[in-house]
């Protein structure tokens, strides 16, 4: 397995278990111990991981996005339920935003299979390249810099095209939330972007997998009661769903839903 090969292994490890034991990556991994410290040190100075006694976890604080090939391979089966549940939320005839990111990929397959009749507004170039070839999608693209490592535009340019449309409902995606900070990017390019389609949107729904919470960037873009709906898997802390039960939102989760609207 190549370093890279194995550096992606040990993330999608840390995603799902939260922490690991130096030995037992080892074992996995079939390598030596200084071999997966190497690798470790690798994924601490790019701001993955931190280091702690005989092993590593997942950084809180979120100095740089994953390229997109290594999101798309994470937590994939969740994505795609989240896109399934976020399309219930979408009516004929809508003005939809697509954020750029994995899971905002699979509520575009979801809104090509289904054939309803909507305007997609998207920064994402592979979501456009998809939806290029669904008839009943009117597609729009902000343009704007290339962020070439996330396959999106991000900036000013993006952020202006954005704020000229009324938009019924965003899907609005993220690599790092929590109930503190809000939603929040290391990348200065992708605040612009989410802050115009909060700004711009009548319906605002954040779509993660629970790997994202509990993580910040350098970058604010809103607190979580902005938001009206939350869509993510079962997995969230407790503690993480008393603190969310506290806001005016919604959380719908892979097996169940509650709802603080109303309150």
């Amino acid at each position: 397995m190549l370093p890279d090969e194995r550096r992606v292994f040990i993330y999608s490890h840390l995603h799902r278990y939260a922490h690991a034991a130096i030995g037992d990556l080892a074992k996995l991994l079939g390598v030596s111990h200084m071999t997966i410290r190497r690798d470790l040190k690798e994924m601490e100075n790019e701001g993955r991981v931190k280091f702690i006694s005989g092993g590593a976890k997942l950084n809180e604080v979120l100095i740089q996005e994953l390229p997109y090939v290594e999101k798309a391979m994470l937590h994939h089966s969740t994505k795609r339920q989240i896109g399934i549940i976020a399309e219930q939320f979408i009516d004929s005839g809508s003005v939809i935003y697509l954020d750029a990111g994995t899971t905002t990929y699979e509520i575009a397959q979801v809104i090509a299979n289904k054939l309803k009749k909507v305007t997609v507004i998207t920064n994402d170039f592979t979501i456009a390249d998809f939806l290029m070839s669904t008839s009943c999608v009117d597609l729009f693209h902000t343009g704007g810099r290339v962020d070439v490592r996330n396959r999106s535009a991000v900036g000013h340019c993006a952020a202006q095209f954005i704020r000229q449309y009324n938009i019924d409902i965003a899907f609005i995606s993220t690599s790092s939330w929590d109930c503190e900070h809000g939603i929040s990017t290391p990348d200065e390019g992708k605040m612009l972007v989410k802050q115009a389609v909060i700004a711009s949107s009548r319906h605002k729904v954040l779509v993660s997998d629970c790997s994202k919470y509990g993580k910040y960037g350098m970058f604010h873009i809103c607190h979580l009661d902005q938001i009206d709906d939350i869509i993510c898997d079962d997995q969230l802390p407790a503690e993480a769903i008393n603190k969310l039960q506290q806001l005016p939102l919604r959380l719908h989760q892979v097996s169940h839903t509650w709802n603080n609207k109303e309150k």
